[in-house]
């Protein structure tokens, strides 16, 4: 299983990225997918995670009402919509492929190779 995540950037306060991790498979069905991040000096912490279906997910609350996540199972990628950017959502954002909604980087199996966001105040 690899994971590829792209679209990071830079951009201002207030504006909008939408992230995508692509899940390469041979074979198995589609698992649950987490975003995490590591700003400059932090540890790298859960954002937010996705069910293999699409119907299930949840959020930290600094992000909630901000980034939304979805998925596309016919295209092998979950999207994090970003909104309303602030300068301390800037980090690298790695998307991960696990079993359930889990919130600890140990639930998850497989990492993409990370994604830059930085946000200009």
């Amino acid at each position: 299983v690899q994971l590829q995540a792209y679209g990071g950037g830079l951009v201002q306060a207030g504006g909008s990225l939408r992230l995508s991790c692509e899940v390469f498979r041979d074979v198995g069905s589609p698992k649950a997918v987490g975003w995490f991040r590591q700003g400059p000096g932090k540890d790298r912490e859960f954002v937010t995670a996705i069910n293999w279906k699409g119907d299930r997910s949840y959020y930290i609350d600094s992000v909630k009402g901000r980034f939304t996540i979805s998925r596309d199972n016919r295209r092998n990628t979950v999207y994090l919509l970003m909104d309303s950017l602030k300068p301390e959502d800037t980090a690298v954002y790695y998307c991960g492929d696990g079993y359930g909604l889990g919130y600890r980087e140990y639930e998850y199996d497989y990492w993409g190779q990370g994604t830059l966001v930085t946000v200009s105040s």
